[in-house]
């Protein structure tokens, strides 16, 4: 199977070597995409001679991502897996998502809580609200909704390069259950940041993107 890791970097001046070579040590395919970062970011990926994008503009990650589909199928690419740049995201486990596909999902999430039990904070009470709402709206059972590592097989990836613009990963799930395609999570352990700062470090920023989702959710996919 024809598979692309696309990697988001806005930012990441302290992550992105180490994300890139990790992928590059299992021999994928990769695309980073850096999203008119202000730091270092730009002359890393351009001194490493790594493959990436330099937008003029930021886009955000919604943007970033929806580039990194059409990219992926422009190029034929079978499965496109999305890893981000901060090294959260365990590269180890990316072929436990592509062996799903390989089984004919059509989307596979790299979850936190298959089987492992949700905290309690304001972001996974958050992610525990968005759960019932995509219940709800597709009668299906999620986890976690707002990982960002997924992969998507041809025809999400045609779909999505198409037609996607939604705001984040649990309105894309939900509208993807509600095509009916399949869906599946799978459990991963996601390691700490190793530098940088997250864009969800705000309580502010948090409560924004929460709302954001369940707004979308609620009367954007009616």
């Amino acid at each position: 199977m024809k598979s692309l890791v696309i990697i988001p970097a806005f930012n990441e001046e302290e992550n992105i070597e180490k994300v890139v070579e990790k992928i590059k040590s299992y021999g994928y395919d990769y695309l980073v995409i850096n999203d008119c970062s202000s730091d270092n970011t730009a002359n890393i990926l351009k001194k490493n001679k790594y493959n990436h994008l330099d937008l003029s503009v930021n886009v955000g990650l919604a943007g970033v991502t929806r580039i990194g589909f059409m990219y992926g199928y422009d190029n034929d690419y079978d499965c496109i897996i999305n890893v981000d740049g901060d090294g959260q995201h365990p590269v180890d486990k990316v072929n436990l998502l592509v062996e799903e596909i390989e089984k004919g999902y059509d989307y596979v999430v790299g979850s936190r809580f298959v089987t492992d039990k949700k905290p309690f904070s304001l972001r996974m009470i958050g992610s525990r609200l968005i759960c019932g709402l995509i219940k709800l709206k597709t009668g299906k059972t999620v986890y976690d909704p707002t990982s960002g590592m997924r992969a998507l097989g041809r025809k999400v990836i045609e779909e999505f390069s198409k037609g996607m613009n939604y705001y984040a990963e649990p309105d894309a799930l939900c509208h993807i259950l509600k095509k009916g395609y399949k869906v599946k999570e799978v459990q991963v352990e996601m390691l700490e940041r190793q530098g940088g700062v997250s864009y969800f470090a705000s309580p502010f920023k948090t409560v924004k993107y929460m709302v954001a989702e369940i707004l979308s959710i609620l009367f954007v996919q009616w």
